[in-house]
């Protein structure tokens, strides 16, 4: 399988990029850019997030573990020499319902992080990615 963007410059540093039927800016801050759209390192982790979070939810729909919210913060140290790349990316997982089956959850996490998600794969190469999760639980 082969994967394809086509990425069009708009103006000063702003680019967009289409991406099946969708189109998303990237663009560099002031005062290089208009900031007219998202960092393009930030949307790697946008596109982990997107990656790990698909495969929790469908790994926890599978095991048949009952959620009401799902959300993940991801943040990242950038090095200070160029190129600057991430050196560790942090993602905290914060589940949310009723008697959470802790174990489950992190079965599927640590499926996504290990053997599912290929953007984390990618990632990891380069980057350590270390989490954490919040078992956040709701009353009836």
């Amino acid at each position: 399988m082969i994967h394809q963007v086509k990425t069009i410059w708009k103006d000063n540093m702003a680019f967009d990029s289409q991406i099946g039927n969708h189109t998303v800016r990237t663009d560099a801050t002031e005062p290089m850019g208009d900031d007219s759209g998202a960092s393009p390192k930030k949307l790697l982790l946008a596109s982990l997030a997107g990656c790990t979070g698909i495969d929790v939810v469908s790994l926890l729909r599978k095991m048949r573990v009952p959620f009401t919210n799902f959300e993940m913060d991801l943040d990242a140290d950038l090095t200070e020499e160029h190129p600057q790349v991430y050196s560790e990316i942090r993602i905290n997982y914060k589940i949310f319902g009723t008697q959470l089956d802790k174990e489950k959850v992190k079965k599927a996490i640590d499926l996504s992080k290990n053997k599912y998600c290929g953007v984390s794969a990618m990632l990891e190469r380069n980057s350590p990615i270390k989490y954490t999760i919040e078992y956040i639980e709701e009353s009836l």
